[in-house]
Order: C-alpha cells, then structure tokens, then sequence
C-alpha cells in the first residue's frame, strides 16, 4: 500500500540530470535565501528541485509570499490527503486572484501592454494595457453582479478568444464566482451538458466567432443550448462582428450595460481554498467531468510554471497560440502572464489562415519571444515545407514550446532546426486539464542542460514521478515504463470533479492509493528523462483534445440506425490520433441510400452532438463487434485493426465469435496496409 506522503526509492537517484553545470547563483534567490547555516546551500536546478521534495511546505510558502499578494496571509500550508483525494493549500490565507494578476501591475506599469489580441486578419491586432484590462473587468463584474452573480456562482462563458472573453473570466475571480469556460466549438448539446451540470444561472457569449476568414453564428448555436436549459436565466451577449441576432427574453447585450455601470469594482477576499474555476473533460464514462480548480495553489503553480518553464523575463512577449476554451488558455494565455505581468498573445485565427506563414508572420510582426504551439499545426505546417517559415524574421524568438500531446521527433527537429534555427530552446512540455501546469519539461534546470528531442524529460520543482506496473507496484531503476503517477501534492493538482467527489477518487486515486494517477503510460530512459507513450484507459488526444471514446460511442448510438458502436484511436500523421468508429446497424439496409450517405450523416451527427474534431475520420459498417461470451466488447482487438497491426490479436478464447474479427480485418478502414 502506498501511502500519502511516502517517499520511495526511486526519487531523486533515478533523476539524472545531465550536463548540469554548477552555477554560483540560484534560479530562485527567495529560497537560496532562507536555508539555514546547517542546510546544503541551494546553487543550482539540481538543488533546488531536491529541496522542494524534501521540504514542500517551506519551498511553496516561501514562493506565494514572495509572488503572490495577500489580504491576510495562511496560517498553514499543506494539509493533503491522496489517498482520499483531499487537497488544501495556503489555508486561512484570503487572496483576490484579479489583485495579483490586474491591480498590481495597473498601480506599477498602467500603461504596459497586457494583452495582444491578433485578430482573424493578419495586421488588425489590439493592444490592451493593464489600466485598460483592469477598467473593463470592473465593468463586467459590475453587470454581472447586476444580473445577480455572487461568490460561488457558476458562470458559464461560451466566448472565441479576444479581450472581453479575458476581462469576462477576470471578471468572474473579482466577484469570486465559479467561472466555467466552454470551448467555442462545442456543440449546443455539449454546451446544454455542461450548463446544466454546473447548475450555471447565466451564460456569456458573442454575436458570431471569426475564424479562418469564416463568420460562425455562436449566438445560434447558445440558443439552440438555450431551449435545453431550463434553469439557464440570463444570457449576456458580447459583439464580435456587429452583425444582428435574434434576442431573446433571457439575452442582455454585454457593451451596452457595461456602458451604464462604473469601472470601479472592491474585489472579493477569497479564502485560498475557494474554487476559482471548473474546466470540464473527457473522462472514461461518457459524461464529461467538471474539474476544479483552487484560488492560490493554481494561480502560484501557473505562475511559477510560467516563469521557470519558459524562461519568462520582463518584457517579453509571450505567444500561446492556445483557445481559451482549454487548461493551456486559462494557464499560459491568461493566469500565468498576467500574474507575473506579462504581455500576452490572444491568438484568434488557425497556423494556415490566410497563408501557411500566418504564425511566423505573427510572429515577424509582434516581435513574440516566445511561440508555445500544438505537435499537430507543427505537422500540418511541415507538409507546406520550410519556405513559409524562412520567409519570415523570427530573430525575435527565444524559446519554442509545444503541448498537448506527445511532440514526435521528426516534428521535434523539424521544429528544432528549421523554425528554431538550432540555437533556441525547444520546451516539449507534459501535463494536464488536472494538474493546473506543466509538470515534465526540459526547464527548469541549469543553462545549456541536455535537451532530447521528443521526450518531455525532468520533472517540474514539487513534482515527484513514478512509474507503476500492473500489479500497483513502482518500477525502480531507469530504462523502464509504467503508468505515470505522482507521488507527492503540489499546489496546481484540481481539488475536485464538481458534485461528484467519489467519481474523483475513484478516477485518479483508487487503482494505486496514496499517488495521483495521471492515466498517461511513460518510460523513463537510461539517463532518467521521462517520454509519454500514450494513454492507458479510453480517452484519445485528437489535435490535442483529450476526447472519451465513450461520449462518441453515445452521440453515434443516439443516431436512429445505429445498434451499436466502438470507438477507438488510430495513428494519425497530421493529428496524432484520429477517431475510429465501428458501427453496427439496424435492420435498415433497405433504407439506407449509400453507405457513403451514412457515413457522412454519422459524422455530422456527432460533430453536431461534441464537436468538429471528435466526428470520426475513419466509420466502419461491422455486422457485429468482437464480444465475449459476458457481452463485453474486447476492445484490443479493434485497436489493432486500426492500427493496422492484425498479425497477433493474442488470447481471443473468451470471444462469442470468433469469426466476427475476421470480418472486420477484411473490411477494414486500413485494409490496404493489412495483409490479410
């Protein structure tokens, strides 16, 4: 049994951390700063990392006094339980995390750059100073306390990346409400899902989304959520194109009420352990889960990620090119620059609008610092060859990073030397929608410290690894895989799945007590670097998005032909993975048109239900599904089959019918890669 706060074996001596050289002075002067006569002086990455291991309640309140401001500062500083899923950081502190990320730099620097919004259309970019940020949170905070809102209320905001989506969220965390930020591409029954989960009273959204050089009606598409809502009561709807939309009983116009109520707003004392946020995603039973998030220990592990990982300095200007709808907006384009005051990017458009150069021309002219992107525009933009990329001046660059999913090497050293030139660093970073940051990366550790290509590799300060095999047992030594978990609490982890506590411990917690497991499998080579090697349970990462196979087998079983199906992921060159679908029918042949027809309608039945990347690439028409003689469907045997790989499907003496998988290899999707 493992226990909560036990330290095992393979800790610090399995980290190695080459070319380490030493340095005379520490990356974190606050705490090289309060070690005692009796302690190892903290000198370089290597030290400090140990030092926030061994000692994790005086390594993270050294960091949130130090970067954080307070009302009231905490009276204690971890009060964690893993093995039950309870997670207390900065107790009895009262913070406003608006404070720490608007206020203090509006008082310092009023008039230095927040935010860039870069529109659709190249050239059209915003600037947003701190004054201005700060002003305009005020005055949505101000209507929505009008409309009702108070400390812990759901609100949920349906809104393309731009500057009012960012004042709207801020917003939020100044009245002290439960922002939940949904991705403007969800459907309206995912929308619908999610609203009425989190029991949200008001809804934010805009008239239309831009993108691509293509007008999206969002309004529609919340109205649509809307009739699905029955305690939905208000809808706020900010401009983005002008255009005019229905309105109904329940909208508001966001600009015209924010122009009737002052820019001055008291923010709210939280206490630290208060949610700040609830981002929903994928998990392994269909119903996509709630997660939230804390006031302080999220908004110190952001920030502290952000300055360490990237190498953030003052005045750079930081480049995440992420949709706010997902953990990495909320992290890296908004609560981790702003609250180390920042200028960051709001990206609106796609890396091929209007030309494949769109990112280094953004690049050329912001003069970014920083461009932190998805493997699967790194991809795409490989095939339009390294011509758009030389086209443009990127001297400006200083760190490259990636997210998301695992960065592949040739889209590694792709990146590395032709975007990079060989001479900036390339930040391949691992984490999750749970931990809040990043938690494997290159950085932090020592100037000029090895850099592999393809493999996240060190563990952030406070994050303790381990790999665990099949029989719940840590896998010591290196040149070794397992289930990825962590050991040890750290400020960032979620605190819970929103009404569904016991569904939280029993996802991260309960296969291996007293660690947090993350459901990503990894290998730890021969030098102790970590690579992730891909996800153990049901959930695929198309693009980047982590989708439950589950929620898709739902949408397509909802459509009128289908008896049944099984989705599964398949290698995908452009997006990592692609969806797989394998669908049985109902006694509908004569009815159907085509099975091209179908399949076309399958598609869009399920990109109506989720969205346009969960709709499944490859739709196999099956008689039957691989089942056991118990009715479970041996799902195995169909990940192979679309991974092409049919040589060995291993024991298969449980199936009802056997004959079943051999119907299935010969239609398959892939067919032309099998030999049958």
């Amino acid at each position: 049994m493992l226990t909560a706060f036990r330290r095992l074996d393979i800790g610090i001596k399995s980290l190695r951390w080459s070319s380490i050289r030493r340095i005379t002075t520490s990356p974190m002067p606050e705490i090289a700063n309060m070690i005692t006569k009796n302690e190892k002086p903290i000198k370089t990455h290597e030290d400090l990392y140990e030092f926030s291991l061994r000692h994790p309640a005086r390594f993270w309140a050294t960091l949130a006094k130090s970067r954080l401001s307070w009302y009231k500062e905490f009276d204690n500083v971890i009060d964690c339980d893993m093995k039950n899923g309870r997670f207390n950081w900065f107790s009895g502190g009262l913070l406003n995390v608006t404070v720490n990320c608007v206020d203090r730099h509006a008082e310092k620097h009023p008039n230095r750059v927040a935010l860039i919004w870069e529109k659709d259309e190249p050239g059209q970019e915003e600037r947003i100073t701190y004054r201005q940020l700060l002003h305009m949170t005020n005055q949505v905070a101000n209507v929505l306390q009008k409309h009702g809102v108070r400390m812990g209320d759901p609100v949920a905001i349906y809104m393309p990346t731009s500057p009012i989506a960012v004042a709207t969220i801020l917003a939020c965390a100044r009245i002290g409400a439960i922002h939940s930020v949904i991705f403007a591409g969800f459907s309206a029954e995912a929308i619908a899902m999610r609203v009425n989960d989190a029991n949200a009273k008001i809804l934010v959204t805009c008239d239309q989304a831009v993108r691509a050089g293509k007008t999206i009606n969002l309004k529609q598409t919340v109205d649509d959520a809307v009739a699905q809502c029955p305690n939905l009561q208000t809808v706020l709807v900010a401009r983005r194109t002008g255009e005019d939309v229905p309105m109904g009983p329940k909208d508001r116009s966001l600009q015209e009420e924010m122009l009737d109520v002052s820019t001055t707003y008291t923010p709210a004392k939280m206490a630290a352990n208060d949610h700040l946020f609830m981002l929903y995603t994928s998990g392994s039973t269909g119903k996509p889960k709630g997660l939230l998030h804390s006031q302080a220990g999220y908004l110190l592990y952001a920030a502290v990620s952000h300055r360490h990982v990237f190498d953030f300095r003052e005045g750079d200007i930081f480049g995440c090119v992420a949709d706010i709808g997902w953990i990495t907006g909320h992290s890296y384009v908004i609560y981790g620059p702003l609250c180390n005051g920042g200028t960051t990017l709001l990206f609106e458009s796609t890396p091929v609008y209007p030309d494949p150069g769109r990112y280094w021309e953004t690049v050329q002219r912001l003069k970014l610092t920083h461009f932190y992107g998805a493997p699967t525009a790194i991809r795409l933009l490989i095939k339009h060859g390294d011509s758009w990329v030389k086209k443009y001046d990127r001297s400006s660059l200083r760190v490259l990073a990636s997210v998301g999913e695992p960065l592949n090497l040739e889209a590694w050293n792709w990146f590395y030397s032709v975007v990079g030139e060989e001479k900036r660093d390339l930040i391949d970073t691992w984490w999750q929608t749970e931990t809040g940051g990043v938690a494997l990366a290159p950085r932090p550790s020592a100037p000029g410290a090895k850099i592999v290509g393809g493999k996240p590799m060190r563990p952030m300060f406070g994050i303790d690894p381990a790999l665990v095999n099949r029989q719940g047992k840590i896998v010591t030594g290196n040149d070794v895989k397992g289930a990825l978990c962590i050991r040890q609490p750290w400020p960032g982890l979620a605190q819970t799945i929103y009404g569904d506590h016991k569904r939280f411990v029993d996802t991260y917690f309960k296969d291996y007590p007293g660690v947090y497991l993350t459901g990503d499998g990894a290998m730890r080579d021969n030098e102790g670097f970590y690579q992730i090697t891909g996800r153990i349970d049901d959930v695929i990462n198309v693009t980047g998005h982590r989708l439950d196979t589950a929620e898709v087998e739902a949408a397509l079983n909802r459509h009128p032909n289908v008896a049944e199906s099984a989705v599964v992921g398949f290698p995908h060159e452009i997006t990592g993975e692609g969806v797989y679908a394998f669908v049985v029918l109902k006694d509908v042949a004569d009815k159907i048109e085509s099975p091209e027809i179908l399949k076309k309608e399958l598609r869009n039945h399920v990109r109506n239900s989720i969205a346009s990347y969960a709709a499944p690439e490859l739709i196999q028409i099956c008689a039957a599904l691989p089942k056991t003689r118990s009715g479970k469907i041996l799902r195995r045997v169909l990940k192979r089959v679309a991974s092409g790989k049919t040589d060995d499907f291993g024991d298969i003496t449980t199936l009802a019918e056997p004959e079943v998988i051999n119907d299935i290899v010969v239609n398959s999707c892939l067919r032309a890669k099998i030999k049958i």
